[in-house]
């Protein structure tokens, strides 16, 4: 039971197990509770004081549903305190070189600094220096909701433009080559082969962790996997990677995508995130997406649908209530996810939610662009507990 009044002193009770796991995390991260609790409650009121709009559509909303809240005016998600701006990092951030950014789910992962279903995902210091990706609409996405310049264009173009150092570089290399619904075309198809210009940025930027994502089906096809893999190993860095099933680590979705990490030899392995959730705790749909069921369309707040007819083409699946979402993909042709209860498909504000993008990241685009950058996007939750990993390769660097 909490205790308030003048001394300033707090005492809460909380599970066993609650507390077992937010000692791991505090000895992870290097903080102190007294620390964590300073600035997580200092958020926590400043989020509270912000002006926001709550959409409850006159019903009565259990406490267990997440509510939107999406600010009515001034700055979205990360874009308060920071402006366009290139200037350098500030003191004791690490530095990160962001490749084919999209609208920035990695990119906020790393950051850190929101909430989504009703967790603060604290904020870490990595601080992105360079950002790049070729859509000029979800370059707009990324700077209204990040206050960071991408640079838009080829990224082969743009190598010479990347700082000469930096800490991290992270990235979610093309996969249309390589998707099951793509063109098949490999590691050396036109798009999925742009890998190389990592391998080119790793050589000239030598970070001392590298992050590269894509799909599942790259871990199929051996002969692909054995090129990347070697061209990353060539680097000199010790790579780990594996496959991790976003819907463990509490993103509403059963999305599964490769991590490939690498790390220099003056900074500790990488050891991948345990897992949080198994099947039978994973979040529904109807959790992530419930309260949105009577919303009227809002594209304001990007809750707007299409109505593109049924077609034997992917995308047509009817979301299941007390099962997570499937995979938002990219390339829907309009063709995105049935809504489980509602004869309609899955609004954008829905799908940005089945990805766990907080609700305050806007998006600035048309339908059909918006579908393509939520699908692109690697899930800010799961990007987030893999930054807490790679945070944890810095600590105590190797002399």
């Amino acid at each position: 039971m909490a205790q308030h009044g003048d001394s300033g002193r707090i005492v809460i009770d909380i599970e066993p197990i609650l507390k077992r796991r937010l000692y791991s995390a505090l000895a992870l991260s290097g903080s102190t509770l007294k620390e964590w609790f300073r600035k997580a409650a200092t958020e926590y009121c400043n989020d509270q004081n912000a002006p926001s709009v709550s959409l409850r559509n006159g019903r009565r909303v259990e406490k267990s549903t997440p509510v939107l809240h999406v600010k009515e005016e001034g700055a979205p998600y990360g874009a308060a305190t920071e402006s366009l701006t290139r200037a350098r990092p500030a003191e004791n951030k690490i530095t990160v070189v962001s490749m084919f950014s999209g609208c920035g789910g990695m990119d906020i992962g790393f950051k850190g600094g929101f909430e989504v279903f009703g967790r603060r995902y604290r904020s870490l210091p990595f601080e992105i220096a360079w950002a790049n990706d070729l859509n000029s609409e979800a370059c707009k996405t990324y700077e209204y909701n990040l206050g960071r310049e991408v640079r838009r264009g080829d990224v082969w173009s743009l190598l010479d433009s990347m700082p000469e150092s930096a800490d991290v570089l992270i990235g979610g290399f093309p996969c249309q080559d390589i998707s099951i619904n793509g063109k098949r075309r490999g590691v050396n198809g036109a798009r999925s082969g742009l890998y190389k210009a990592m391998v080119e940025a790793i050589k000239r930027i030598k970070p001392k962790v590298f992050v590269a994502e894509n799909v599942k089906a790259l871990l199929r096809h051996d002969e692909w996997l054995r090129q990347v893999v070697y061209d990353f190993e060539s680097l000199g860095y010790k790579l780990h990677y594996q496959l991790y099933q976003a819907a463990d680590y509490g993103v509403p979705q059963t999305r599964e995508r490769v991590l490939f990490v690498g790390t220099a030899s003056d900074v500790n392995p990488y050891i991948p995130p345990a897992p949080e959730r198994d099947a039978a705790s994973w979040i529904t749909a109807k959790y992530a997406i419930g309260d949105l069921e009577n919303a009227p369309s809002n594209p304001r707040i990007n809750h707007i649908w299409s109505q593109a007819n049924s077609s034997p083409e992917q995308g047509n699946r009817k979301l299941i209530a007390d099962r997570p979402g499937y995979t938002i993909r990219a390339e829907c042709h309009g063709n995105i996810q049935y809504h489980y209860r509602l004869p309609r498909r899955i609004s954008m504000r829905e799908a940005a939610r089945i990805q766990s993008f907080p609700d305050k990241f806007l998006f600035l685009s048309g339908l059909r662009e918006t579908e393509r950058q939520v699908g692109n996007a690697v899930p800010p939750v799961l990007a987030w507990h893999v930054a807490n990993s790679v945070l944890a390769c810095f600590r105590q660097i190797k002399k």
